[in-house]
């Protein structure tokens, strides 16, 4: 095949999804397979995980991925070699059981990975598990990306230099994140949240409902505990608890929660019925954002899910509890003010937080109740959450793919 017909068949690749010229240049380039290796170790890295690839195929279209991930990589055509649900894990108290389990993981990921080096290697999030993966290829000659800052910013600021000593680049989705790395002299690209692209600014809160099988007339809690078997055990009764005290106050109110797969599933549904939660309830498997799009309120676990309801525009209650040890321990080296991603984006307490002996049922509620009732609070909200979404909206997974392509090019001979 010809120069020209590769270009000629490259944009058509791209018709559909325009890049930048560069990029353009690269797949032409590219032609040789190329394999790139990722690791992600929750749900939010996996769909990182999966944009990121569909982006880097454009640029290589005969690209093998490899590594870590979850079902939306695998839908990419991503083969894992372990399955990722082994390296969730959250708490420094909860991980202690999990280490030799985690220990042995990251052994076999680095023998496959030191006897058929990759292009690149991109450890999504997980720092504890993807930094000393990175460090290693990185001292084997290997390329190294780690996407999703770490905390260093937080907590545990030392931490930067293991990271200048395992990441030839950094993937930052916020700007506050950047100037971090770049005030330390790692190479760094801020590249925007890929759910900022992907959410539009308006929500369509009454088709939502009614795909969802809800009346849509009738106002709607969404409640989402988590995705793991321990937060929903620690979230899910506190959750419910906070709708039993709403039942009296409005018993008008839908509620609804999204389950990640059958097994959380029955999980919240025993909770439900074990608590005989008299409102209206609906469960469905996965759908998170459609349930958050048809709320009026969410209540919630801090995480990512908090940056996608504040994408959404609706108003939210942020909860979390950990075990006393992992909380008096986190407590004492944290120094930031906000955990809630909406709060730590804007520098101000934009959504109530309510974590560990705060997170009462009575506090719950008056938090829902407020959100829920006065129009003038949802009005400020909006205004804030468009203009934070703005900020974000970058074009994530391009320009992500686009510095992963940049370093793959300049390490080839």
């Amino acid at each position: 095949m010809t120069a020209t017909a590769q270009a000629s068949d490259v944009s058509s690749d791209l018709r559909s999804h325009p890049v930048s010229e560069k990029a353009i240049t690269a797949s032409v380039r590219s032609r040789a397979p190329v394999t790139v290796a990722i690791v992600a170790g929750e749900a939010s890295g996996d769909i990182l995980g999966a944009g990121l690839i569909r982006s880097l195929r454009l640029r290589y279209p005969r690209a093998r991925f490899v590594g870590i991930g979850g079902d939306e990589m695998i839908a990419e055509g991503f083969h894992s070699l372990i399955p990722m649900e082994r390296l969730s894990v959250m708490g420094l108290v909860e991980v202690i059981g999990r280490l030799r389990e985690l220990f042995q993981i990251r052994a076999r990921l680095m023998d496959y990975l030191l006897a058929t080096p990759p292009d690149v290697v991109i450890g999504i999030d997980a720092p504890d598990f993807t930094l000393g993966v990175e460090e290693r290829c990185r001292k084997a000659g290997i390329p190294t990306v780690h996407y999703v800052s770490p905390s260093v910013w937080a907590w545990r600021q030392k931490r930067i230099f293991r990271i200048a000593r395992s990441v030839d680049h950094m993937l930052t989705l916020f700007p506050f994140e950047a100037r971090f790395y770049e005030e330390h002299q790692i190479p760094v690209t801020f590249v925007g949240h890929p759910l900022a692209n992907r959410i539009p600014f308006e929500t369509d809160t009454r088709a939502a409902r009614i795909d969802l099988g809800l009346n849509p007339d009738k106002p709607v809690l969404a409640i989402l505990p988590g995705s793991r078997a321990g937060e929903i055990e620690r979230l899910g009764a506190l959750f419910f608890e906070t709708a039993l005290l709403l039942q009296d106050k409005r018993p008008d109110l839908q509620l609804i929660v999204p389950c990640v797969n059958a097994e959380r599933e029955r999980q919240v549904r025993a909770l439900a019925d074990a608590m005989a939660v008299a409102l209206p309830l609906t469960i469905v498997r996965g759908r998170s954002r459609e349930v958050m799009a048809s709320a009026d309120v969410v209540v919630l676990a801090s995480g990512t899910a908090t940056l996608e309801a504040m994408l959404l525009k609706k108003p939210m209650v942020v909860s979390y509890r950990v075990s006393p040890l992992t909380f008096a321990l986190v407590s004492r080296i944290v120094k930031i003010s906000h955990v809630a991603l909406p709060n730590l984006l804007a520098g101000e307490t934009l959504v109530p937080e309510l974590l560990q002996d705060d997170a009462t049922p009575e506090a719950l509620s008056a938090a829902v109740l407020e959100r829920l009732e006065n129009e003038t609070e949802r009005s400020r909200l909006h205004q804030a959450f468009t203009r934070l979404h703005l900020e974000l909206k970058r074009d994530a997974d391009e320009r992500a793919a686009d510095a992963v392509a940049n370093l793959i090019e300049s390490r080839r001979p």
